[in-house]
């Protein structure tokens, strides 16, 4: 995935709150609802956010977009530094071509 994909998994401040003390006497319900409608939970203390509940899928496309954002940080971080084997020469290492 690209940076822009990021986009898709973005929310705005109209993500709906819930109170700590309502999550956990709904926590089955909470869950439930973000999984239906595809939007975060966000769990309130105090009027404070202390975290979010979000659909598994959703959580591993953020994941799968984070690595994929350092990991070409890393690669851009290498070629400024000419640290790092151009591609033509890890085949030919490798015997493929």
């Amino acid at each position: 995935m690209t940076v822009g994909a990021l986009g898709n998994f973005m929310y705005d401040s109209y993500m709906t709150e819930v109170a700590v003390s309502e999550a956990r006497d709904r926590l089955a319900e909470v869950i439930d609802e973000t999984r239906r409608s595809g939007e975060p939970i966000s769990v309130t203390r105090r009027g404070r956010r202390v975290a979010v509940i979000i659909d598994s899928d959703a959580f591993d496309r953020l994941v799968d977009i984070a690595e994929d954002i350092e990991d070409r940080y890393e690669l851009d971080a290498a070629r400024a530094d000419d640290d790092y084997v151009p591609w033509d020469e890890v085949k030919a290492a490798l015997g493929l071509e």
